[in-house]
């Protein structure tokens, strides 16, 4: 099932890359005090565990943490100490499920994915299948010959995809994520939880896992989650990374048609980019409003953009 799998390398991927690593190279060379670290770190942690609730719909509060969110911050903990193993195996995955809250067990039964009407959405494979199927998982995360940042993506994509776990699979695939990250020197401090940006973003990181064998839109969505987490915990820790610089091509392009017609409207932008789905535009667009470069006038079919410019002093 694994070999299935395909992605494409395409533009927007080769920047994220590029942006995903100079966050890397920024965070390791910087000097801080290890105790405001420490600090940042819990709170990162228990970041990822509320969030997490918040997207599989469990009730949860920053003061007041569950057992829940408790149980996620020991998995995460597990996958940034050196008692993990420095590749991925099954006992480390069942290792997280279990400190999870879970049974650390493969499931024993059928299991299907079905979407808010009820139908069925992704048929996961057999459970007696499971063994097998997770160790040809396994060996092919291991074997990847891609950069980190996609080999991360992939194996959350593809994890997602087997649903080895009766119930936990989301959180297991994003610890899964994590782990490929941290031990390849892209742990950022810990302070880039994903599960924040995927909270704000739920409706593209479900589109990226619509059933498909392609995980290049996923790849997209991981990366730029990954980027934006970082450079806000870098932010945390008073550094900065060059927006301008790593601002993505599309995104680029877009800030330049908006400069050269102010107040212009989505259907005006929308038909300099004639091969881009409207939803990939309009997330474009929130994610330039996000970083403070454009602002949206007015209201519903009446919406112009323009170029946010800072005035003088501020």
């Amino acid at each position: 099932m694994v070999r299935r799998f395909k992605w494409k390398i395409n533009t927007n991927i080769n920047q994220l890359l590029i942006e995903l690593e100079a966050a890397r190279l920024v965070f390791s060379g910087r000097k801080t005090n290890p105790q405001v670290e420490e600090n940042l770190h819990k709170s990162a942690l228990l970041k990822s565990a509320i969030y997490s609730a918040r997207i599989e719909g469990l009730p949860d509060t920053l003061s007041s943490p569950k057992q829940d969110s408790q149980n996620l911050v020991r998995a995460y903990g597990y996958v940034y100490s050196q008692r993990s193993p420095r590749e991925l195996t099954l006992r480390s995955v069942k290792r997280m499920h279990k400190l999870a809250g879970f049974s650390g067990q493969w499931r024993s039964e059928p299991w299907a994915i079905f979407n808010e009407g009820g139908q069925v959405v992704h048929m996961a494979p057999a459970h007696f299948k499971l063994p097998g199927l997770m160790e040809e998982y396994k060996e092919w995360v291991n074997k990847l010959r891609e950069p980190v940042g996609i080999i991360a993506a992939v194996a959350q994509f593809g994890f997602e995809k087997i649903h080895p776990f009766a119930d936990g699979n989301g959180r297991v695939g994003r610890l899964v994520s994590a782990f490929i990250l941290a031990k390849n020197g892209y742990e950022f401090a810990g302070l880039a939880p994903f599960e924040e940006y995927i909270d704000k973003n739920r409706g593209d990181y479900y589109a990226a896992l619509e059933p498909s064998s392609d995980a290049t839109d996923f790849i997209e969505f991981f990366l730029d989650a990954v980027v934006t987490q970082a450079r806000g915990g870098l932010e945390e820790l008073g550094g900065e990374v060059n927006r301008d610089e790593s601002l993505l091509p599309r995104r680029r392009e877009i800030l330049e048609v908006i400069r050269d017609h102010p107040n212009c409207s989505f259907d005006f932008i929308a038909r300099r980019f004639m091969a881009i789905k409207s939803s990939a535009l309009h997330y474009d667009l929130a994610q330039l409003m996000k970083a403070g470069l454009v602002k949206k006038l007015g209201v519903s079919r009446g919406v112009v953009y323009r170029e946010r410019v800072k005035s003088i002093g501020t």
